[in-house]
This record gives C-alpha cells, sequence and structure tokens, in this order.
C-alpha cells in the first residue's frame, strides 16, 4: 500500500522539509512548512523539563491523558505501544492499564525526553516498560500489539503518515489506534486563534494545526470514532483495524 500525503488546507503541502520556521506567508494566509527531524528532536531534548509547564500553558484538557488510554480498551496481559511518549506522562496510564502480565513499549526519538521517561520506569520500578530510542517509522514490535497510541505526537511529526502506516501493520486485527492532540477549533474562534497558535506552536511544540488524523485514519479502517474537548480545541481520535 502506497501512502501518499497531500494538502490539507488551501496552500499547505505536507512533507516539505526546512531547517528554519515553520511557517511561511503565503497571500496573507500562514502556511505550514514541516521541519527536519533533528531540529525536532533537539527542540524536544530543551523542552524536556518543561512538558507539565507547557500542558498547563496550553489549556490541556484535565484527565485529557487518561481519557485517551482509556480509548485503547486495554486489558491485563495486554501489549501496547506509545508513539512519541516523550518523558512518560502517559505510561502511568498505559503500565496500570495492561498490568503486571502485560507489556508497554516506547518510542521516541529525543534522547532528552526518554532520559527523563527512564528516570520514571525507574522509579515507579516497572519490569514491563521498554524504552526505545529511535525513529517510529523504523520501529518494529518483538509481538503483535493490542493498542497503539500517539500521545500527543502525531501533529509533530513531518513523516506521520509514514509512521501511521508503519503503526497500523504492527496491530493485530481488532487492536485499536488512538491519536490524542490538539487542533484549531471550529468556526470563527479558530479562525480567531489560528495567528496566535501558529505562533505558539513554533517556539514551543511545534505541532501542525492543520493535521486531520481521522481523515489519515479512514485510509486504513472505517471504524473511526472521534471525540472533541475544550470546545474542538483537543481530540481523541480513535481506528480499530479491521
Amino acid at each position: 500500500m502506497v501512502v501518499r500525503k497531500e494538502a490539507l488546507v488551501s496552500g499547505v503541502e505536507f512533507g516539505t522539509r526546512s531547517r528554519g520556521k515553520p511557517w511561511n506567508r503565503v497571500s496573507g494566509a500562514e502556511e505550514w512548512v514541516d521541519l527536519d527531524r533533528s531540529f525536532i528532536s533537539r527542540r524536544y531534548d530543551r523542552l524536556a523539563g518543561l512538558i507539565p509547564f507547557f500542558d498547563w500553558l496550553l489549556f490541556q484538557p484535565p484527565g485529557f491523558r487518561r481519557k485517551a488510554v482509556d480509548r485503547l480498551d486495554l486489558k491485563p496481559g495486554d501489549r501496547a505501544l506509545e508513539i512519541g511518549c516523550g518523558t512518560g506522562r502517559n505510561l502511568p496510564f498505559l503500565q496500570q492499564a495492561v498490568g503486571p502480565t502485560g507489556r508497554v513499549y516506547g518510542v521516541d526519538f529525543s534522547p532528552g525526553m526518554l532520559a527523563k521517561a527512564r528516570k520514571l520506569r525507574e522509579r515507579q520500578e516497572w519490569s514491563n516498560v521498554e524504552l526505545i530510542e529511535c525513529d517510529a517509522a523504523d520501529y518494529v514490535a518483538p509481538e503483535p500489539l493490542d493498542g497503539i497510541l500517539f500521545g500527543l505526537s502525531y501533529n509533530t511529526m513531518p513523516h506521520h503518515l509514514t509512521v501511521l502506516h508503519q503503526a497500523w501493520s504492527l496491530l493485530r486485527p481488532g487492536g485499536r489506534l488512538v491519536i490524542m492532540d490538539a487542533k484549531l477549533p471550529p468556526g470563527l474562534g479558530g479562525e480567531l486563534v489560528r495567528p496566535f497558535g501558529v505562533w505558539l506552536m513554533k517556539r514551543t511544540m511545534l505541532g501542525n494545526p492543520y493535521i486531520r488524523p481521522w481523515k489519515d485514519l479512514a485510509r486504513f479502517t472505517d471504524q473511526i470514532e472521534m471525540e472533541e474537548f475544550m470546545l474542538g480545541a483537543y481530540y481523541v481520535c480513535r481506528g480499530i483495524k479491521p
């Protein structure tokens, strides 16, 4: 199956690589330009100690992480993967869901982020949590997976469709893939906050606000569910593998 990147808004074509700013201005509108992956990794290394602050700054809904993990419908003994596990803020919910007989894999390409996740694993003495530093597009799980979570990471990946294609291949039939992330709210509110949102993303998390993962998931399954929070600014999207 060939996965093709496509334009999601007028004047925006994804897949472009840049080492500079993550947008240009075209005809008075912002055009998002995906950044080089090494640039993104270095940015996240610098931000590793600030993730709780950004959760607050960006008005992340209360209980958002737990709700996303709940949508994976994991049970004791299951195998789960988080793509873009960062400092490990979703790991407690994933580890609790699969229990001591299950297994959690976490993948991230930021050494700074993973260093904090590994310290968390050591403090909690989680023997069933494995953390891997690599590009998620290259990751191959050692066993079929029951659930995969993109925890506030999908929109930051310039090659998100390639990563999604690889992740989908790791799921067993009936497995669930959940993407939790932020987007521009619909209507006039979204238009009003768009300049500030793009400006803020440029200087912080580098999340592309124009990406629509639910449309990407539709390439693989028609079993898609979408739940929105904070007036449509945050969402949890789930796809089930046939």
